[in-house]
């Protein structure tokens, strides 16, 4: 295989950041961009300079299209990768893998069965500093981690959720601002952590009540199989969207996300030890980067014919923290 086609289903926000990457891979082509709204897909189309279509079917006998993005709202993610890969197509689908587990897991049998990968875009997992703190984990370089948190305090205001009817419901979007904001930092938390034991958090819709029907606000405490506890906290209804914060702690150290750069508090003092690359082109200021990265890293694996690690198994890791997030807070147990 010397060049593959590519196409990309959806052409909202995030499908820019997926259309750029593609155009700077070597011997990677973007040949089609689908969405129903034929202005955006127009708009799309004359940019890259490739056929349009509002309807996705007709890349599954298209054999020329041999790579398919998923930039779609959340409740089509199942429904297309799953047709995708019978056809035999590769699939990169934004995240969440799904709106429910039952889904995710449909997809997850028919990436079993297909000759083409699933992948889920989990980027931050590609951030130079997520890299350090996992490789500080598996080294043991500052000994066994205690403890962690992530917080998150961001800001979506009416508009946000008013302007695309499918946010803000539970059936489309498949909850509010664990399923879609934060997913990222509770992915990265999972993965830093292993095994999760167990499970007690909450929900609230804090500011937007009478606009989603989803929580706008929520709070977790998360138990791992090595005994580390992770505390999560993670809202929209900031009024500004600012960095991640997250912080490890060691028995030998502490590593301490602050406005993307990653300092180590060792022996009574703080070193710098990783800083962000910032990209106009690439992700949100406030946090992420690594689209570009990760959509590299996904054609790499299928030039060489090797599967891709960040495939459906781990995709759905973080959907099933979200989802006993939700059962927890339903239960109060």
């Amino acid at each position: 295989m010397t060049t593959l086609g590519a196409a990309i289903i959806g052409c909202g926000a995030i499908y820019p950041l997926h259309a750029k990457a593609i155009s700077a891979i070597t011997d990677v082509n973007l040949l089609t961009v689908v969405d129903i709204d034929a202005d955006k897909a127009k708009l799309a189309g004359i940019e890259y300079a490739c056929h349009v279509t509002d309807d996705y079917r007709e890349i599954l006998n298209d054999n020329r299209i041999d790579v398919v993005h998923l930039c779609t709202p959340h409740y089509l993610h199942a429904e297309m990768a799953v047709e995708l890969l019978h056809a035999g197509k590769h699939v990169l689908t934004e995240k969440p893998i799904a709106v429910d587990l039952p889904s995710a897991k449909l997809m997850l049998d028919a990436a079993e069965k297909s000759s083409g990968q699933l992948g889920v875009v989990f980027q931050n997992r590609y951030n130079d500093a997520s890299i350090y703190i996992k490789k500080t984990i598996d080294s043991g370089a500052l000994g066994k981690l205690l403890c962690m948190k992530g917080i998150v305090t961001w800001h979506r205001n009416e508009s946000y959720y008013r302007d695309s009817n499918w946010r803000g419901r539970w059936s489309t979007e498949g909850g509010g601002v664990l399923i879609n904001q934060t997913i990222h930092t509770l992915d990265l938390l999972q993965w830093f952590g292993g095994e999760i034991t167990s499970v007690k958090g909450s929900i609230t819709t804090d500011v937007l009540d009478d606009v989603i029907e989803v929580e706008d606000t929520a709070h977790a405490c998360i138990d791992f199989s090595t005994n580390v506890r992770g505390l999560f906290y993670g809202t929209n209804a900031y009024l500004e969207n600012s960095p991640v914060e997250l912080e490890l702690v060691f028995e030998k150290g502490t590593l301490t996300l602050r406005r993307d750069y990653l300092y180590l508090w060792k022996d009574g003092k703080e070193s710098l030890v990783c800083q962000p690359i910032f990209s106009p082109t690439e992700g949100k200021s406030y946090w992420g980067t690594g689209h570009k990265r990760l959509i590299e890293d996904f054609y790499d694996h299928i030039f060489s014919g090797r599967k891709f690690w960040l495939d459906g198994s781990e995709g759905i890791k973080a959907l099933e923290l979200v989802k006993a997030i939700y059962s927890s807070s339903q239960r109060n147990k």
